[in-house]
């Protein structure tokens, strides 16, 4: 606790901003997937509308927290040090392309629009989220945040 508050008088917060932005997109890229398998299930528009929207929202926030994390590394020391670094958006980076190609497979008409590219893809973004999350995790518990390193 001491070292959390000892970041925060020096002006730094001890948690990422990115982070904060990061479970958005992780949300709408699995709703994504989920609405892809209702409308494979049913035909009906209105699933693929919103995967749709999960997906262009899913894009712009992380598109965001890309933006925000690289700016963090760059400007933040420690963060280098102990976060999961640039493997960590290079990661986030192929999970917006896949996202941004899924996007454009569901700007087709109907079935096509989703059946079968549209839902894999759903389905490889969805994948790439849960690693990315696991990657996130094991780092975090081995530098928690605010923790310093002492040479």
């Amino acid at each position: 606790m001491e070292a959390e508050t000892e970041h925060y008088w020096r002006g730094e917060p001890a948690r990422p901003i990115a982070n904060f932005l990061i479970p958005f997109p992780a949300v709408c890229f699995t709703l994504a997937l989920l609405t892809d398998l209702a409308y494979w299930q049913t035909a009906n528009l209105m699933w693929q509308n919103f995967s749709a929207w999960l997906l262009f929202v899913g894009e712009v926030v992380g598109g965001l927290a890309l933006v925000v994390g690289i700016v963090e590394l760059l400007t933040r020391k420690s963060l280098r040090a102990t976060g999961p670094g640039w493997g960590y958006v290079i990661l986030g980076a192929i999970i917006l392309i896949v996202a941004f190609f899924n996007s454009l497979i569901h700007a087709g008409d109907g079935w096509t629009g989703v059946v079968p590219w549209g839902l894999a893809l759903s389905a490889v973004t969805f994948v790439l989220v849960v690693v990315a999350a696991i990657v996130g995790r094991a780092t975090t518990r081995r530098h928690p945040a605010g923790a310093h390193h002492h040479a």
